[in-house]
């Protein structure tokens, strides 16, 4: 009983995560009034209740049901990480100028 409760809190918190992604997706570099800070904040708390919740499992005790879950997270975490450099670098460019200018 347990286990199938931890199962349902973990798809639960991916099923947050997921999300979580694609709202930040669609939003980072689209809508200048998005709060990426709080999206950040939201997207590390389910993170760390991911990791507290299969501390303790081994790679090889995932159910195989959750795969498919999982390798989408994976995808979109990809592409997030891609879009939020791409809004990243320009910030940092700016950075870089100002700090020549002073």
């Amino acid at each position: 009983m347990e286990q199938a409760s931890n199962e349902i809190r973990i798809r639960s918190v991916l099923g947050r995560l997921e999300t979580i992604i694609d709202n930040e997706n669609v939003n980072i570099g689209h809508d200048p009034d998005f709060d990426l800070p709080t999206s950040n904040a939201h997207k590390s708390r389910c993170l760390y209740e991911l990791a507290m919740l299969t501390r303790d499992v081994r790679p090889e005790e995932v159910p195989p049901s959750f795969s498919p879950q999982l390798g989408r997270v994976r995808e979109k975490l990809a592409t997030n990480a891609q879009r939020a450099s791409a809004h990243l670098d320009p910030v940092r460019e700016v950075v870089s100028i100002l700090k020549s200018a002073v």
